[in-house]
């Protein structure tokens, strides 16, 4: 992430059964169940001091909440929470690196959906320049995904062939792919913003149980179109990734189909900020049966903003970017 690099360096989960009640709080109440314990480390490149905060939130196909870590598992002086703390405005000094380790209980139940599941997805924060000051993030969030059986690693394996959006990161379903463009590097000039198209991917999904009725409406199959662009912001403001969206052209313009934010992989406070580049991801879910029958073999268009500010402001003043598939 510019110059600071967070690794995840090991992990193991842990079955444990008939524990004492003192430490059924975290585990929902249990005496069963079982303890993810992971280590990252934390690198700072740079020559200048940075600050950051360790919060590795898990989650997983429905999930009821995020998992954080969970401090009274292990020593405090061997958790990377009990290093980088509020007392030393989480500084890691230039040249430094931080490691420890992160616990997370799961009571039997949630054990058992895990290892169901078979993969976990655990969000990584990017660092700040200045302590104490969220408006000085920089470098771009991150995701591990980690496998917890054999049919899980082969998941994660076969996620990296495709675009980081929320439907790979949190393992919603099953993607294959129909299609894909890569390297494509067409770009428009919006205002002191360059949008640059670096690729698509067409893909057939098929939803896991539980998220399902999330695409109840979909009855005749789902084909779902990531888009990458690389946005190079040279204007003064931030540009807030949640903000931005897109509309997909189809059937030789003759109908369209709005992106669909819900499901890209950004946190409100992810940000492109003034002088840098970053990646920005559309999604849009398609009706298989009209891609296949009317759609694939005519022309899709992609336009892109306009560009939206940390402000909630168009600064491209109305303009958009606009590509051919």
């Amino acid at each position: 992430m510019e110059g600071v690099k967070v690794s995840l360096d090991a992990y193991t989960l842990i079955e444990l059964n008939d524990f004492h009640t003192d430490y059924s709080i975290p585990f929902n109440d249990m005496t069963d169940g079982g303890v993810l314990i992971a280590s990252y480390s934390v690198t700072n490149e740079l020559d200048e001091d940075i600050y950051y905060m360790p919060d590795f939130y898990l989650s997983f196909t429905g999930a009821d909440k995020h998992y954080n870590n969970y401090r009274n598992l292990l020593p405090l002086e061997e958790q990377l929470p009990g290093k980088l703390t509020p007392d030393t405005d989480y500084l890691v000094e230039a040249g430094q690196t931080v490691s420890g380790y992160y616990t997370y209980p799961f009571g039997e139940d949630v054990l058992a959906t895990v290892l169901d599941l078979g993969t976990v997805s655990i969000d990584v924060p990017a660092p700040f320049a200045k302590a104490d000051d969220f408006g000085s993030e920089f470098g771009s969030k991150g995701n591990f995904a980690l496998s917890l059986s054999a049919a899980g690693a082969e998941r994660v394996e076969a996620n990296q062939a495709f675009y980081n959006d929320k439907v790979t990161a949190d393992n919603m379903g099953n993607k294959e792919m129909i299609k894909e463009q890569t390297e494509i590097g067409e770009s428009e000039q919006l205002g002191d913003v360059t949008v640059t198209f670096e690729g698509y991917q067409f893909t057939e999904f098929t939803p896991t149980e539980v998220e399902a009725p999330r695409f109840e409406n979909f009855t005749n199959g789902i084909v779902l179109l990531t888009a990458k662009f690389e946005l190079d912001n040279q204007s003064s403001d931030a540009i807030r990734l949640t903000s931005m969206s897109s509309k997909l052209t189809v059937n030789d313009g003759t109908q369209y189909i709005l992106s669909e934010n819900m499901l890209l992989n950004y946190s409100y406070s992810e940000l492109i900020s003034a002088g840098n580049s970053g990646e920005l991801l559309q999604i849009f879910v398609l009706d298989q049966e009209q891609y296949e029958k009317i759609w694939k073999d005519k022309a899709f268009e992609i336009e892109v903003g306009p560009i939206i500010n940390e402000d909630a402001e168009d600064i491209s003043k109305g303009h958009k970017a606009l590509f051919e598939l």
